[in-house]
């Protein structure tokens, strides 16, 4: 992939000016969809670790908690699959999100056109962000990059059928920010200290 190849296979990286330069507004014409979100994601304040594989998902996230002394917080989950997948990494997990510092999560789909994570009830249940824990870590793959929302919406319809999720949203803001969103799907949302473990499995 476009971005990867460069930054962890070799090859060109991607210049510091074209990261931080690039306007809110300014088209991203002929830039791979997982460069141009790594490149939104970083501005809205998220953290990106790239990893091949689960081997090096695992090392990432001991890092992450032993950078923020989570040794002894168990992490809130609400997909029981996920507790399973790291159930030998030494986590406490709960099911009550006021005993937790940290949501620990999947989404449906990362979104380039933004830098933003899809999310709906397959992961937040019926709960809005703002009752979720402040820092939040989410478990993606490569294979869950869609270029905008609307194929992101696309995608779960077609994925679910008639019984497509509720409480569809984007998580977006990953630091403090004084500008309030225009964009529907992000109404009532708010900052959050956001870890992306994100596996290339394509």
């Amino acid at each position: 992939m476009g971005l990867f190849d460069k930054l962890f296979g070799g090859g060109k990286k991607v210049s510091k000016e074209t990261v931080e330069t690039r306007g809110v507004h300014m088209p991203d014409l002929n830039i791979p969809v997982d460069e141009k979100f790594t490149i939104h994601f970083k501005k809205n304040g998220g953290k990106f670790l790239y990893c091949d594989s689960f081997s090096e998902i695992s090392e990432a996230l001991k890092n992450i908690i032993q950078e923020n002394n989570w040794q002894e917080h168990p992490f809130f989950a609400m997909d029981s699959r996920l507790e399973e997948r790291f159930s030998k990494e030494g986590i406490s997990f709960t099911t009550d999100n006021k005993n937790s510092e940290v949501f620990f999560t999947t989404c449906e789909h990362l979104i380039a056109q933004n830098g933003s994570i899809l999310v709906c009830s397959n992961q937040l249940n019926e709960k809005k962000l703002h009752e979720l824990p402040a820092n939040v870590i989410v478990f993606a793959t490569t294979s869950q990059l869609v270029e905008s929302i609307g194929e992101g919406l696309k995608t779960i319809k077609k994925k679910y059928g008639h019984s497509i999720p509720a409480n569809i949203t984007t998580l977006k803001h990953f630091q403090a920010t004084d500008q309030n969103s225009n964009d529907f799907l992000t109404y009532g949302s708010s900052s959050k200290n956001l870890y992306l473990l994100l596996l290339e499995d394509l």
